[in-house]
């Protein structure tokens, strides 16, 4: 019997090879301080690029960048979460997952950030992805 090999969560193959490219932002109104936007992915990524896009960056339009929603766990409270303080600053990181979260602090006031997402896509279905949480994700 022979046997078929196929894309999954194990298979580093999908992993290895280049991915499907894939790109988002937060739009004209960008995103306003107290506010979260989560980014849904089609597939599986195998790297996801997250850019700080406000010209304003660095006056305390910070965005924060992380696996898991601010209401879930100690995301911000244990600082589970990557800040982008400049314009143009940014994270690229090697990660399997199937969605992140991008948010503004608070007490920021009356200010709103701006981002670009870019990732590339495996062709393994996101209904195969595990849940991210647990130690330094949401503990």
């Amino acid at each position: 019997m022979a046997y078929t090999y196929t894309s999954g969560i194990g298979a580093v193959g999908s992993y290895q090879a280049s991915g499907v490219p894939w790109i988002t932002g937060s739009g004209a109104d960008g995103l306003p301080a107290g506010s979260e936007d989560r980014i849904e992915f089609p597939f599986v990524t195998r790297t996801v690029t997250i850019i700080n896009t406000d010209a304003a960056a660095g006056t305390g339009n910070d965005i924060r960048v992380h696996f898991n929603s601010t209401g879930s766990g100690n995301v911000v409270g244990g600082e589970h979460f990557v800040p982008l303080t400049l314009d143009q600053q940014s994270i690229a990181m090697n990660v399997k997952c199937k969605e992140i979260f991008i948010s503004m602090d608070a007490t920021l006031g009356n200010v709103s950030g701006s981002y670009v997402v870019m990732a590339e896509l495996t062709d393994i279905q996101t209904q195969n992805m595990f849940i991210l949480t647990g130690s330094g994700l949401t503990d």
